[in-house]
């Protein structure tokens, strides 16, 4: 990756958490690889993973974009049986786009509030 892409994303990270901030509800923090897909709920107050899901673990079937949408469906169904409905979306620097977007898109079907 060129290095002007990766401190273009390295800037949007930094403006991004300075937004956020150290919020009271968890965070779902996306990573993208060029082959997978990860979700994360990360408790800030207690600075501790909640829930976490990839599509290596889900081993789904289909374009990156349908197994984004997996992961974010993921995610929901599990930050539900640990009583967590509402979090912050913390899209790590990359733009809301794409399978970063389908992950989104799937846990709000799954029933998350953001």
């Amino acid at each position: 990756m060129p290095v002007k892409k990766v401190s273009a994303r390295n800037r949007r990270h930094i403006r991004i958490r300075a937004k956020i901030g150290k919020s009271s509800k968890p965070r779902l923090i996306v990573f993208r690889s060029l082959k997978y897909n990860y979700a994360q709920l990360f408790d800030d107050t207690a600075n501790k993973v909640i829930a976490e899901a990839s599509d290596i673990k889900l081993n789904a079937k289909g374009t990156k974009l349908e197994k984004a949408k997996r992961v974010g469906e993921e995610i929901a169904k599990k930050a539900l049986e640990k009583n967590v409905s509402e979090i912050t979306f913390d899209r790590n620097g990359y733009k809301y786009h794409g399978r970063v977007k389908a992950i989104a898109d799937g846990a709000r079907e799954g029933g998350l509030k953001f």
